[in-house]
């Protein structure tokens, strides 16, 4: 009889298998159907690849295509399978990394003689991947000495260059001073003329893990564009040719991106809002600068607006603060010593520098500071419409979702230790309450922990604020995931993420906890026991931005508005210029209401008017003629509707915009 080794499983329970089983085995004894969806192990906390053998007393959670860790590693292993295409194609070239992202994974090379990638280069390596996948090969994992590494890629200078620097490519390996870790493929036939010294297959550095095999769970995959990208994103170092690609765990997952990629393109807020003549992005006044036309400017006065009655109802005061600043307001926020890279240069005057301000948390804490403060007033609620200026490099820039100016929907909270738990529970509820009205009705959430490496605060202090963070997020049923180790330096945070129509998922609304600046700025409250204490302070952005947020919202509404934030709300098209004089007192009847309406002129035939109307995506259209004009009624098109509402009392039309709008649906 075999030895056997005992294994734990995540639930608690044990199995037995017979000494030297990998984590391949182990998931075929627990199901066929477990082994056949396994991409991964974590043994003993550490994602391991299948092939790991396993030992006495492992606790080992097996890891399926259908997860989001089990997603990335196909994306990461799909990427390395683009690598070995190119250079299979492509004798000479370089590669520098290939990291799995969002939807999907890229790889940068640089091909001999400084050349570019062609279009139909795409449907090239995309056949060769497919061969590639087809021959099932391992993925092998290594350790070896860095010397080895370097004369294995002795033709790859990137690769050099990670390997000699310990590179923060986040798929490197670690500890590269002393050795690396590898992954290799052998080839089904070995190539007379391989690209690495001494390997006849394809090799990377990578830290892994992977699937098993090429054959495993790959495949469902497409690639995407070419663009260009620096080497680690310096300016100053070479530019490399970037391939995107996206790959799922299955065809019908892959067909069901590519058709939200489609509809995503019809819905880009850049297209409509140049279509619908809301905003643009004028060469003259410089990149990541935005204008808003006048049928923009309306909506956002509608966010703006009902965000001020939700703030002025919701216990906030009101402030205002100047666009610059003296440059030691920000050494003492220490924005300038963490910040600066993303601040615009100072400008110098009366001998001082002063700096447009990246964020309104400074003069917010000013505010507070200006006199003395007691306990009594706790909490505090600050909230500022404020405009702050960011330098976003060039490539990252993205119409309204990325941009150097913009303005936050920015709130501060002042409170008492004592208040954090309620306080924080109250800003979610808040926040979910104001998206809501947006049309936003799937909602997740994560918490970014204590980074390990460097934060203010005591271990308790932190704790106790993740704590409460926590209690909220699982107050409002919200499913969350945690990020580990990611919150700032000064605090943990909670981010809320929104699903939108199509189903993409768009991160909004932050709540940070500060342990940093109310002490950088020596806050103090006179607390009941006649002592000095100092408050503690959250940070809470609801829109992020408001040019942001208004982005998200044309591409979630691909451009139609509901009524409420609609420029314009209704169009009255008399079927004749006889029909003028009547359509008219329809307009003035709604505009003394407070709706949004206009006159679509008898300057062309009827038809013609209305699709005009349908296309600038008005929430309704009101047709007049002869009848209408004796008995006082409106032919009512409702967006979205193919039967147009016939002999509809003016008076009940009204009626019924009033409570949609007033409903905010």
């Amino acid at each position: 009889m075999s030895e056997e080794r005992t294994i734990r499983l995540p639930d608690g329970s044990t199995r037995a298998v017979p000494a030297g089983s990998t984590a391949a085995d182990l998931a075929e004894a627990i199901g066929s159907r477990l082994a056949k969806a396994a991409v991964l192990a974590v043994v003993n906390g550490e994602e391991r690849d299948l092939a790991t053998p396993l030992g006495e007393g492992d606790e080992v959670a097996i890891v399926t295509a259908d997860s989001d860790r089990g997603l990335f590693t196909i994306r990461h292993s799909t990427a390395h399978v683009l690598a070995q295409a190119v250079l299979d194609l492509f004798p000479g070239t370089t590669f520098g990394i290939g990291p799995p992202v969002e939807d999907g994974f890229y790889y940068d090379f640089e091909l001999p003689e400084g050349g570019t990638f062609a279009a139909e280069d795409l449907e090239r390596i995309e056949a060769r991947m497919r061969e590639i996948i087809a021959e099932a090969q391992p993925f092998v994992r290594d350790e070896m000495p860095a010397e080895r590494a370097r004369q294995v890629f002795a033709d790859h200078r990137f690769k050099l260059e990670i390997i000699s620097d310990a590179s923060t490519d986040p798929m490197s390996a670690t500890s590269v001073s002393e050795s690396v870790r590898t992954y290799e493929n052998p080839p089904a036939t070995p190539k007379a003329a391989p690209p690495f010294r001494g390997y006849p297959g394809f090799i990377d550095l990578c830290r892994g893990p992977h699937v098993a095999d090429t054959s495993r769970h790959l495949g469902h995959f497409k690639l995407m564009r070419v663009a260009g990208a620096y080497w680690r994103g310096d300016e100053k170092k070479p530019q490399l040719q970037r391939i995107y690609g996206t790959a799922w765990a299955s065809k019908k997952a892959l067909e069901e991106h590519l058709t939200r990629l489609e509809e995503g393109a019809k819905r880009d807020h850049r297209k409509l809002g140049a279509e619908l003549d809301l905003f643009s992005f004028p060469e003259m006044l410089g990149s990541g600068l935005a204008v808003w036309h006048p049928k923009g400017a309306i909506a956002r006065k509608q966010m703006e607006d009902y965000s001020r009655e939700r703030h002025a109802t919701g216990g906030y005061e009101f402030v205002y603060t100047p666009h610059l600043s003296k440059a030691k307001l920000f050494e003492t926020s220490g924005h300038l010593g963490f910040y600066a890279e993303s601040m615009y240069p100072p400008m110098e005057l009366d001998n001082a520098g002063y700096y447009p301000k990246p964020m309104n948390c400074p003069m917010h804490l000013l505010i507070f500071q200006s006199r003395q403060r007691s306990y009594r007033e706790l909490p505090l609620r600050f909230y500022e419409l404020g405009t702050v200026y960011r330098y976003e490099r060039a490539g990252a820039l993205h119409g309204l979702l990325r941009i150097r100016g913009f303005t936050q929907d920015d709130s501060h909270i002042f409170c008492t230790p004592e208040q954090v738990p309620g306080e924080v529970r109250s800003l979610l509820g808040f926040v979910l309450s104001v998206l809501r009205a947006f049309g936003f009705e799937e909602f997740t959430a994560s918490l970014s922990t204590q980074p390990l490496e460097k934060s203010v605060g005591s271990p308790e202090g932190w704790a106790q604020a993740e704590d409460a963070l926590r209690a909220a997020i699982e107050a409002e049923g919200l499913p969350y995931e945690m990020d580990e180790g990611g919150g700032a330096f000064y605090g943990p945070k909670i981010d809320v993420k929104v699903r939108d129509a199509i189903g993409r998922s768009w991160q909004l609304s932050t709540i940070q906890y500060d342990f940093n600046m109310p002490g950088r700025f020596g806050l103090e409250y006179v607390g009941a026991d006649n002592e000095r204490h100092e408050p503690v302070m959250l940070h809470r952005a609801l829109f992020g931005s408001v040019e942001r947020f208004f982005g998200v919202l044309v591409e979630h509404f691909a451009g139609a508005f509901p009524a409420w934030l609609a420029p314009v709300q209704v169009r009255v098209l008399p079927v004749s210029s006889d029909h003028h004089a009547y359509a008219m007192r329809i307009i003035d009847r709604l505009q003394a209401d407070g709706f949004r309406a206009d006159l679509g002129e008898a300057d062309e035939p009827l038809g013609g008017r209305i699709r005009k109307a349908k296309l600038e995506k008005l929430p309704y259209i009101l047709v007049v003629g002869d009848a209408d004009v004796e008995a006082g009624t409106v032919g009512v098109n409702r967006r979205g509707s193919d039967k147009p509402e016939r002999d509809v009392p003016v008076d009940d039309f009204v009626e019924a915009l009033a409570a949609e709008v007033l409903a905010k649906t």
